[in-house]
């Protein structure tokens, strides 16, 4: 029986190649703004980003840290070390699930996601693995869609969420800041300019 896992890693293995031509419009219009105001937030000397995908965030790199990166899919992976080479980034990439990471407990200074627990299978169980993994007084920062909070936009995403986690393996009805809030952070704060739907949440250990 195939598990939720293996399917999830499936449809990335399988969208890989033209994952970044998908996004191309959001990311010049919408995300790639996103991605800096998260990574100015960005702290301390040794960062973990999660779900690195196909490298999206190597540009807004902070100099000057130890950066270790990872992804779940191969296929993704694999994109993301032919643009390492490229572009000659400094970053330790690893193939791992964000359910169940490898490291030591208060390993990092800061953790960060952007769009990846729209896709996690078990959210919560990965959120609880970043809390793990980040030092008392670390930060966790995620960059998510989420369920709008207007209730008519909210049941449409529900009804269409299926089509969309099947072909491109993302839920768009997501709460992760109640998720976030549920794993035991000190403080969970919003980015002022978040949106209804894009929520850029920062959460202290």
């Amino acid at each position: 029986m195939t598990t939720d896992n293996e399917k999830t890693k499936r449809r990335y293995d399988r969208i890989a190649p033209y994952f970044d031509s998908l996004e191309g419009f959001l990311e010049g219009l919408f995300f790639s703004d996103w991605r800096k105001t998260l990574w100015a937030k960005v702290q301390g000397e040794h960062i973990l980003e999660v779900g690195v995908g196909t490298g999206k965030n190597f540009p807004y790199y902070p100099p000057n840290s130890r950066i270790t990166a990872l992804d779940f899919s191969e296929k993704m992976l694999e994109r993301a070390r032919k643009k390492q080479q490229r572009t000659k980034v400094a970053v330790d990439l690893e193939l791992m699930d964000v359910q169940s990471l490898c490291y030591a407990d208060n390993s990092f200074d800061t953790v960060v996601a952007t769009f990846v627990f729209c896709s996690v299978p078990q959210p919560t169980k990965g959120l609880q693995e970043l809390y793990r993994v980040c030092k008392p007084g670390g930060q966790v920062l995620l960059l998510e869609h989420v369920l709008s909070s207007k209730p008519m936009m909210a049941k449409m995403m529900c009804l269409i969420n299926p089509v969309i986690a099947s072909v491109f393996g993302a839920n768009i009805n997501r709460q992760t800041v109640k998720s976030v809030q549920s794993c035991g952070f000190q403080k969970v704060l919003l980015d002022p300019a978040s949106r209804d739907m894009v929520k850029l949440i920062q959460a202290i250990k």
